[in-house]
């Protein structure tokens, strides 16, 4: 049996945390839908499909008063087409795929990054040279494997009815030169003319401003259509983590409260990339 998603994982992780805050336990789950507790279980694990109609029995029986919330967890059981992501599943790392479906889902993504550039923002030469920057080195089909894949995580942003983002960008990462001066200056030349787009924003945290909260990792904050299924994503040595307790959410919600209050303005913002890119 294939591993859960971290998507199918969330929905049976808000199965289960309405059934806890209902004071209900997994015997009385399986007596409503007339199954035996270990389904229960693995649906709550998101190793076994819940249907709709289930959630909004589940939901309605846990006594949850939020209409909008028991929709999208029903729209969360209700999907069943296969996402373009899945293509790569048996070649790429499972959490590479998490994230595409991430985005993919979200109605507003918004990212602080220290010392790459924004990944839905690259250029095919700049996400070659990050990925080729890693150790142990890669051989050259894994990263062409995930330049192709990164390239069309950007389809989110291409949509007809394209998704409101926010990048929050460290001087430090604008600085970093990644495959050269050359690759880099493109790069920012890309920055700044995606940052032209009605639906994409930009915004640089300038060196001067001093210190920052945390500890500099790379930070992605996708909401969902509702606040209760809001993701934050955090890059790791040992590949992304997912987060989605409420603790945590409010604690990166307010990292980005602060990267907006010390960020240049976009206008101010697109001058200052377009600066440093001038001095490659």
């Amino acid at each position: 049996m294939r591993e859960p998603t971290a998507r199918q994982q969330r929905l049976g992780a808000e199965l289960r945390k309405l059934r806890i805050a209902a004071g209900q336990t997994t015997e009385y789950a399986a007596r409503l839908l007339g199954l035996d507790r270990a389904k229960i279980s693995n649906m709550e694990a998101g190793t076994r499909v819940a249907s709709p109609e289930r959630v909004r029995t589940l939901a309605s029986n846990y006594d949850c008063t939020d209409p909008a919330y028991i929709e999208a967890l029903s729209a969360m059981a209700a999907e069943r087409e296969t996402g373009w992501w899945e293509e790569y599943r048996g070649t790429l790392p499972p959490g590479l795929l998490d994230i595409a479906e991430l985005e993919w889902h979200a109605v507003r993504l918004l990212t602080g990054q220290i010392v790459h550039l924004p990944g839905l923002l690259h250029t095919e030469d700049y996400a070659r040279a990050v990925f080729s920057a890693g150790l142990p080195p890669m051989s050259r089909l894994e990263i062409e494997l995930r330049v192709k894949h990164r390239l069309e995580r950007q389809r989110v942003l291409d949509a007809p009815t394209p998704l409101p983002y926010t990048g929050y960008v460290h001087e430090a990462a604008l600085r970093m030169q990644f495959g050269g001066p050359k690759v880099t200056q493109t790069q920012l030349d890309h920055l700044c003319a995606v940052s032209e787009s009605e639906h994409i924003t930009v915004r640089v945290i300038p060196v001067s401003y001093g210190g920052f909260p945390g500890a500099g990792h790379a930070l992605l904050y996708a909401e969902g259509p509702v606040p209760q299924l809001d993701t934050v994503q955090l890059d790791s040595a040992h590949g992304p983590e997912f987060t989605y307790a409420e603790t945590q959410l409010a604690k990166y919600r307010a990292h980005l409260d602060w990267m907006d209050g010390a960020s240049l303005s976009p206008e101010k913002s697109r001058d200052f990339i377009h600066a440093i890119a001038r001095q490659l």
